[in-house]
């Protein structure tokens, strides 16, 4: 990667309901203390992120958000398009080569997204290995 002078990226995925938990009040003898919620409606939030480091620099993270409300079109999740912007906005940040590091997660290996990595001469992807005892000698 010096020799390129490229960033080294890490790239991941998280999500998480935005249904609010159960807590524990007080109330009256003999009844259940317990809160209810309402979960109708209240969605779910997705984020990717890439954490991104090169030598002499300082270490950056570039990330994105969508917050899904369950409303008729809207998208649930980051799809091949939403990684590739992703990848296109951390390209005009770093203003540099990159070296993505990320899993075999289905939307990273499909031809679609190997058709829109191909049109990036600035990318360079590696995927880790489904399973590699090396790795894990446990």
């Amino acid at each position: 990667m010096r020799d390129q002078d490229a960033w080294l990226c890490f790239a991941d995925e998280a999500g998480q309901l935005l249904r609010p938990p159960k807590a524990c009040t007080w109330s009256r003898r003999g009844r259940p203390p317990l809160v209810r919620v309402r979960a109708s409606g209240s969605g779910r939030i997705s984020l990717a992120g890439l954490v991104c480091r090169k030598a002499d620099q300082r270490t950056r993270l570039v990330f994105r958000m969508l917050v899904h409300h369950g409303r008729k079109g809207e998208k649930k999740g980051f799809r091949e398009r939403d990684f590739a912007a992703l990848l296109d906005a951390a390209h005009q940040q770093l203003g540099g080569n990159i070296v993505l590091v990320w899993d075999n997660y289905s939307h990273h290996v499909d031809a679609a997204m190997r058709e829109l990595i191909g049109k990036r001469p600035w990318l360079t992807v590696f995927r880790f290995p489904t399973y590699s005892p090396d790795l894990n000698q446990a």
